[in-house]
């Protein structure tokens, strides 16, 4: 059973990860960005190539992963959504899913549908035992990764500049720009760290599951998503506590139940957690005024 629990807790580290770009982006700038999911499929490719065609090692791999993701976030806000800043909701949401299909088709054309074999990025390091648990490294540096990114993050937006510039941007995008914060460029630093943080979910989802297609990000940003509505988007602890129990449910609902139910059971959790408390489990009510 411990087994089980910590590869929940691995797997929800790497949601809670994704879930983070999702909770910013709307927090900040009230849109989803359900191209997110794709760009972890990006960096995917960038690590990959990089170390299986160009021949660095993992580090500088995914470094440059980061790199080019970030840059790619930064594009897709400039192109995509900057110019739909007053546009309605669907506008913006039917673009996300463009943008979304873009990313997945252009993998097709340059990296084909055929799956890539991700390189064992911890292979050389012995497995830690805990009793009669066995830890492998990928887990142990994929929960470490979810905790430093998630206290880091935490302390960037409570106490750098630009962190409480987006913090302001969040709460009033009007009242912000009377004090003179710059609401575009802060809308883009976010999706540049959003996009950042996808990466670095990427390399750690692909060290676990090594199977890479133009398809990977899928299904985990959708996950991502629904842990960030579960923890209660906008939450940065939300997306945290959100990606955690979602992983660890989804692993003992494959253990426990069916491996072909876990997902729907997944998502029905979600809609039993709404129903209960419609802004999620760390969600704040946010009172209109009209």
């Amino acid at each position: 059973m411990l087994d089980y629990l910590i590869s929940g807790i691995s797997l929800g580290s790497v949601y809670a990860i994704i879930a983070l770009g999702y909770t910013m982006v709307y927090g900040i700038a009230k849109m989803l960005n359900f191209a997110h999911g794709d760009v972890i499929m990006v960096g995917g490719y960038v690590s990959f190539c990089s170390m299986s065609y160009l021949g660095w090692g993992p580090l500088p791999a995914i470094l440059f992963s980061i790199l080019v993701c970030t840059l790619l976030g930064i594009t897709i806000e400039r192109m995509a959504y900057k110019p739909l800043r007053s546009a309605t909701s669907l506008a913006v949401l039917i673009t996300a899913i463009g943008v979304s299909y873009l990313l997945q088709n252009l993998a097709l054309i340059i990296w084909s549908s055929s799956p890539k074999v991700y390189p064992d990025l911890f292979g050389g390091v012995e497995p830690v035992m805990i009793g009669e648990t066995r830890l492998s490294f990928a887990t142990i540096v994929t929960i470490l990764a979810n905790i430093i990114i998630m206290v880091g993050l935490t302390l960037f937006t409570n106490y750098t500049k630009i962190g409480k510039a987006m913090r302001a941007v969040s709460e009033d995008k009007g009242a912000a720009t009377l004090m003179g914060i710059n609401v575009n460029k802060t809308i883009s630093v976010t999706f540049a760290i959003g996009s950042g943080l996808a990466a670095i979910a990427g390399v750690l989802l692909l060290a676990s599951y090594p199977t890479l297609q133009p398809t990977t990000g899928s299904m985990p940003g959708i996950k991502a998503f629904t842990a960030a509505v579960f923890g209660g988007i906008g939450s940065i602890p939300g997306a945290m506590l959100g990606g955690i129990l979602l992983g660890v449910i989804e692993i003992f609902a494959k253990a426990y139940i069916s491996t072909q139910l876990s997902d729907a059971i997944v998502f029905g959790v979600l809609i039993i957690v709404l129903i209960v408390k419609p802004t999620g489990l760390l969600g704040k009510k946010v009172s209109e005024k009209v």
